[in-house]
């Protein structure tokens, strides 16, 4: 499958199975999603796995942040969620929105690299990310910020039913302009 092919098939899985890749697994597609577009080489970015306990810990710190008094069951949905951190670099070329986009890019790279190696993969975020618990939790430094978790596990099989196939490509005139 090319790379136009496996992208146009790529769909978000809301809802995985309990299997999930094993570290050294992840380190192999992280060493590839690390290929990312980067302006100076300031690789801004790193990422925090949270496997068994540590999704209970990250659901009472959403809790701490929405002021409820039950943990969050959210961070249960997957086995494995895979936090995104932008870890700004200072730098008089590269500006902090830039540097964001690295990072984001690398959690798109490797959604798609887990994607094609046949994990399941959603990109989740919420207000939480920009929380004070949230953070701390994480064990972020202050020239950081989460820009939400991929959620990962196993796909489940699929019962092909109304409206279900190939997803829907954009019609692209609509996002594409010319400058002559």
């Amino acid at each position: 499958m090319s790379a136009r092919e496996a992208v146009a098939a790529r769909r978000s899985q809301s809802k995985v199975t309990d299997a999930a890749p094993s570290h050294d697994e992840l380190l192999t597609l992280v060493a590839a999603a690390g290929r990312v577009a980067d302006h100076s080489s300031l690789k801004p970015w790193r990422l925090i796995e949270l496997r068994g306990d540590a999704r209970r810990r990250l659901g009472a710190a959403i809790a701490e942040a929405e002021n409820k008094d039950e943990p969050s069951t959210k961070p249960l949905r997957a086995p494995l969620l895979i936090a995104i951190v932008s870890s700004r670099r200072k730098s008089e070329k590269v500006r902090g929105w830039e540097q964001d986009a690295v990072a984001s890019g690398v959690a798109h790279m490797l959604s798609l690299l887990l994607d094609e190696a046949g994990w399941g993969v959603m990109w989740r975020t919420g207000h939480y990310t920009r929380s004070k618990a949230v953070a701390r939790m994480h064990g972020l430094d202050k020239h950081e910020r989460l820009l939400g978790w991929l959620y990962v596990g196993g796909k489940p099989e699929r019962k092909h039913g109304k409206g279900e196939g190939a997803p829907r490509l954009i019609d692209p005139e609509g996002f594409v302009s010319v400058l002559d």
